[in-house]
């Protein structure tokens, strides 16, 4: 029925979120919903035609965004790697994308991010890799960047070119058409030679966030 009566671990489950993210949302005024007693409770369609509306809104507005590097990536997030292996660069690059606020379970993120790997490489061609997901744990998209000092054999790529870049990009649920956009924006910029190789030879983080940002 339209109309039946939901709890909030109901919600939750249905919205791919925890139940304090509910509750909180509750409190807030943020999702339609009512106390009966001292528990909330929410109308099945009130919730679903609150979720359309904010997917409107969000794929509207992420529609309209251009993607600029700073605001997804910090000078923090660019760090070099040295493993040789694609599963330990993978899960450092994760743990250092972790670090931002932006992250809420760090644990999820890598778990996700090697099931993910698993399915499908990641790798692009050019020596590239973009580790990617979207995650109900991750609240804006964010994206961390690893420049491997030794070059990566076992990434399964279609050039058997080794990978020697890594731009890991994780995202919330909502936010597939930004998401998206930003892989293509770093796949099509990382076709530039010029770029690539002034990145794999800098020699400090600062320098390549400084042509990441620039470019």
């Amino acid at each position: 029925m339209e109309d039946d009566i939901l709890t909030i671990e109901e919600v939750a489950k249905y919205l791919r979120v925890s139940d304090r993210t509910v509750y909180d949302w509750a409190q807030k005024g943020e999702i339609p919903a009512g106390k009966i007693g001292t528990v909330w409770r929410f109308k099945k369609s009130e919730v679903e035609n609150w979720v359309n509306a904010k997917l409107s809104s969000e794929s509207s507005r992420q529609a309209e965004m251009s993607i600029q590097v700073r605001n997804v990536l910090s000078q923090e997030r660019v760090v070099f790697i040295n493993h040789t292996s694609k599963r330990d660069a993978i899960v450092e690059l994760s743990q250092v994308l972790a670090t931002a606020p932006q992250v809420k379970n760090a644990a999820e993120l890598t778990q996700e991010i090697l099931k993910r790997e698993e399915l499908m490489s990641t790798a692009i061609g050019r020596g590239i890799a973009i580790p990617h997901v979207r995650l109900a744990s991750v609240t804006d998209l964010v994206m961390a960047v690893g420049v491997c000092k030794k070059p990566i054999a076992d990434f399964q790529t279609l050039d058997d070119e080794p990978i020697r870049l890594l731009f890991m990009i994780a995202a919330a649920y909502n936010q597939h058409s930004y998401y998206l956009k930003t892989i293509s924006h770093f796949s099509a910029k990382l076709k530039d030679s010029d770029l690539r190789a002034a990145i794999t030879t800098s020699s400090s983080e600062q320098e390549i966030y400084t042509l990441l940002t620039r470019a």
